[in-house]
């Protein structure tokens, strides 16, 4: 398996000089179902060197495991757990333990003017790994299009966030701007929001909706990075432009 250049460092073992900072790079990216240009898909990825992949709008349907595990294959990583079309993904050598995934409630029915649509069902899905010697819980969840289902459904996230016990990151299609009401509830839950200075995340062709969100809780800290692909691969690869988060240890972590 190819574990591509700087797969970000995070589990024991793989920790730099005693006193330095251990660090976790994670990706969170809505792959549109691997529905679109996949080879343009899979050089993005792998430019961005995970160490962990949280995956939104994973592929569904007739031979769902078999698709994620070849989907990962691609990437040069292994498929771990998924709860409806949210997956963990790892690089070699990276373990995400005790995976914690549920379902969410949303409404079936999504009402908008005088137009009524169907929604799928809702999931999240999580799991445990070790950033120097602190444990993290990492999270990954895709929330509905409708207004006040979105809301509910959050506190189902977090709900299950603050089940592992631990400090998290969560990451997310939450399908709303910043100035909406499921933004401004992680920031009154204590988490920082990484991407606030990020840049638009939709639509990869012509960025102008920041809709994906990378939240932390202390005493944890991260950045976003530069994401390492061209313009041309980031508009094939998938209708969302991914975010690629560089978790830090605390202070003698």
């Amino acid at each position: 398996m190819t574990s591509g250049p700087d797969r970000g460092l995070g589990t024991a073992g793989n920790l730099g000089p005693p006193g330095d900072a251990a660090v976790l790079r994670v990706l969170s990216y809505n792959v549109h179902r691997w529905g679109d240009d996949r080879e343009a898909l899979t050089r993005v990825v792998r430019a961005c060197a995970p160490a962990v992949m949280l995956v939104q709008e994973a592929p569904t349907w007739f031979g769902t495991r078999r698709k994620r595990r070849a989907m990962a294959a691609t990437f040069g990583m292994t498929y771990v757990a998924a709860s409806a079309r949210n997956a963990i993904l790892v690089a070699e050598g990276i373990e995400v333990a005790e995976p914690l995934h549920w379902r969410i409630w949303r409404p079936f029915v999504r009402r908008r003017l005088r137009l009524i649509a169907t929604q799928l069902p809702g999931g999240a899905v999580g799991g445990r790994t070790t950033l120097g010697t602190t444990q993290v819980a990492l999270v990954v969840c895709h929330l509905g299009l409708h207004l006040r289902g979105r809301q509910y459904e959050l506190e189902q996230v977090l709900k299950g966030c603050r089940s592992f016990g631990t400090p998290y990151l969560l990451v997310g299609d939450l399908n709303e701007e910043p100035d909406g009401p499921v933004w401004k509830r992680l920031a009154e839950e204590g988490l920082t929001d990484l991407g606030a200075d990020a840049g638009p995340t939709f639509s990869s062709g012509n960025p102008h909706k920041r809709i994906d969100g990378a939240h932390l809780t202390p005493p944890l800290t991260g950045r976003i990075l530069p994401t390492p692909a061209t313009p041309e691969d980031l508009a094939a690869a998938s209708d969302h432009l991914p975010l690629l988060i560089e978790l830090t240890s605390p202070s003698g972590g």
